[in-house]
């Protein structure tokens, strides 16, 4: 096979336009239709840089007869090369009999059930390895009830939530399917084809940006979970893990909060962002860690089609380009950078607090992406400097003190949206104005138990600390010159987003195990190692493949 990329075709090409074009970029004779023998689309995106004159880029596997003389021909060519090797290879595979006999090695572990957990699963029920999964939540039906009950009741269940339950809080997100990460072991390609078995759209293969949306992958997730299930695999729902068993810096097994004990010498820590308390234990017993940066701002709502317009023109609404995003960045005079985090296209702002009396926001798109409104994060990154709780100007910050800074706001947007889970929240034009919102404008805020218009910038208690806000302000009409109306006075700024990633990092060595606990593997974005759906299902993989090799050289 020989693939070819960067070959642009206008947006609104015909049909049939690919295959010319194909056989034109290689130099085929014109009526070469026995040489070209079969083509398929590796991916397709947009160029939308020229709104008059958006174009699409496609990479193209094609199947040739005659393909090493084309390739010698066009060896100069940086865009036509060889089709690597995509497929997935396992790293190894238990035989029938491991876990038989008289002294059968314990199972492994996996704590947590999000995307991260699902894959490091997976792969491990893959190679015949039989995991056990511990979730703390509940299954993902029982937890959309849950969920939907902070929203409309304003009613929190602290196990079962947006942050905790099967699916983990992929779940109620855009179901973005893309990621910045290095891959050159095409491991992306494999979380997305297990997504396709489980019944995500083919599309997803090909197009630049693919995304899932919450409601399908509901019924995805429950597939995965049949699957491991059926490879000997467990898992088990309202099963929090209180303690960890640990004996001469190796893990033994943990214990629930049940009081039951699990023994097992390899134990996958895929917990997300949010499990707090687990955190603590960790700490507490010695796990090594560290503070890390992360981000902290507002969830901003215009309506989609302003966004549409900014980055499409005449173009805005063609179904190949969908829902407009964006992704904006600004360098404050106070040294601080703001920039958009997780856009969500035609999608809501949503209450994701997992304890009680805290406000926390996200955003949440379906399939269609056909809400009338945009939202994304707009954050502003600190350090573990900026939180530290001793006060001192130096030296290493417990690594606890990113969880009591995110608190600190949370509970401070509670007490600003008067309780009930309301949020505080503000219209641009009186933000940047710094003055109080009374009355909203055309764009209605999706946020649901609701939004408390208020002064999110009150002085010396303000929703956010000060430097935050400075930049958040300063950004604003910073962001209008990429996107215009984007510092429309009537966009909505909704408070806090406080979760954007873990505040700390659980240590790893290249052997993917603790630094200290050997048989401890820390993952996901929990640990510190990814963000977003498709990373922490890559390093799901990578874990589980190093303690499956672990655990197969017995």
């Amino acid at each position: 096979m020989l693939r070819i990329t960067e070959l642009r075709l206008p947006l609104n090409h015909a049909e049939d336009a690919l295959r010319p074009a194909i056989v034109q970029r290689l130099g085929l004779r014109d009526d070469s239709d026995a040489d070209l023998l079969a083509f398929t689309v590796f991916k397709r995106s947009y160029d939308a840089r020229k709104k008059s004159a958006i174009v699409l880029t496609y990479t193209v596997d094609c199947e040739l007869r005659g393909e090493a003389a084309v390739l010698q021909r066009l060896a100069g060519d940086s865009h036509i090369k060889p089709t690597p090797d995509t497929e997935y290879h396992f790293a190894g595979h238990a035989p029938a009999e491991f876990f038989a006999g008289a002294n059968p090695p314990p199972r492994p572990l996996v704590i947590g059930f999000g995307p991260c957990g699902i894959f490091a699963a997976l792969i491990l029920a893959q190679m015949g390895l039989r995991p056990i999964v511990l979730e703390r939540g509940k299954e993902v039906r029982q937890r959309t009830k849950d969920t939907w009950g902070l929203w409309r009741q304003g009613e929190l269940d602290p196990e079962s939530n947006v942050q905790f339950g099967e699916g983990g809080a992929g779940t109620f997100s855009d179901g973005k399917l893309w990621s910045q990460i290095s891959d050159p072991r095409f491991l992306t390609r494999k979380v997305l084809t297990e997504f396709v078995k489980a019944g995500a759209p083919d599309e997803i293969l090909y197009v630049n940006k693919p995304h899932i949306g919450t409601f399908r992958l509901v019924s995805m997730v429950i597939k995965m979970r049949a699957e491991i299930e059926a490879l000997g695999g467990e898992i088990r729902f309202e099963q929090k893990v209180s303690d960890v068993l640990i004996e001469n810096g190796h893990i033994r097994g943990v214990t629930l909060a049940s009081g039951e004990q699990i023994a097992s010498n390899h134990v996958v820590l895929a917990l997300g962002h949010s499990a707090r308390d687990t955190f603590t234990m960790l700490h507490q017993r010695g796990v090594y860690m560290e503070a890390k940066p992360f981000s902290i701002g507002y969830r901003v709502e215009h309506p989609q089609s302003i966004i549409d317009a900014a980055r499409f023109g005449a173009s805005a609404g063609h179904p190949i380009l969908g829902a407009a995003d964006y992704k904006l960045v600004h360098h404050a005079k106070n040294g601080r950078s703001v920039y958009s985090f997780c856009m969500c296209p035609g999608g809501t702002v949503v209450a994701a607090t997992s304890e009680p009396n805290r406000v926390v926001t996200n955003g949440m798109s379906q399939y269609s992406r056909n809400e009338r409104n945009a939202n994304a994060g707009i954050v502003v990154g600190i350090s573990p400097q900026d939180y530290r709780q001793d006060g001192k100007l130096d030296g290493p910050v417990n690594p606890l003190d990113g969880m009591a800074f995110q608190r600190i706001w949370e509970s401070r947007a509670y007490e600003l949206g008067e309780g009930g889970y309301r949020a505080p929240g503000a219209l641009v034009g009186d933000f940047i104005k710094r003055q109080r919102s009374t009355a909203l404008g055309n764009v209605e805020p999706s946020y649901k138990p609701g939004v408390t218009l208020t002064d999110l910038q009150q002085k010396g208690n303000g929703s956010l600390p000060d430097y935050a806000l400075e930049a958040i302000r300063e950004a604003l009409p910073a962001f209008e010159r990429q996107i215009k109306g984007f510092s429309m006075a009537d966009a909505v700024l909704t408070g806090v987003e406080t979760r954007t990633s873990s505040p700390l990092r659980i240590t790893r060595g290249r052997d993917y195990q603790s630094l200290n606990v050997k048989g401890l593997y820390p993952a996901g974005e929990g640990a510190g190692y990814a963000g977003g759906i498709m990373s922490a299902g890559v390093d799901g993989i990578e874990v589980a493949e190093a303690l499956g090799a672990a655990l197969l050289q017995r």
